[in-house]
């Protein structure tokens, strides 16, 4: 069977650079053993952290706060409305079947 070309299948020595450039000086990897740090450290480390992700946050306006509040209010007292209508339905469906 014939590969197409420029296919992706990988050779079957193993890696596809194996064979591409043998004479080509390997990467070495970035980083290593990473230094064990402090329990403080770490800790300092999370608070800054948790101060950069809220300096990235878009913080609503006072009237955007007010909007969202009006919305779920209301959303929450239709709800409480059809629960309400939903359960006395079901309640006088009970009472006539079972008397």
């Amino acid at each position: 069977m014939t590969e197409a070309t420029g296919s992706t299948a990988t050779p079957e020595s193993g890696r596809p650079d194996d064979d591409l450039e043998p004479d080509a000086p390997r990467k070495a990897r970035r980083g290593g053993k990473r230094k064990k740090k402090g329990p403080m450290a770490r800790l300092a480390t999370f608070y800054r952290q948790i101060v950069a992700e809220l300096r990235k946050v878009v913080w609503p306006t006072r009237s955007d706060l007010v909007t969202y509040t009006t919305v779920v209010i209301v959303f929450v007292v239709i709800m409480i409305g059809l629960v309400t209508v939903i359960d006395l339905g079901f309640s006088k469906v009970v009472s006539y079947v079972f008397g």
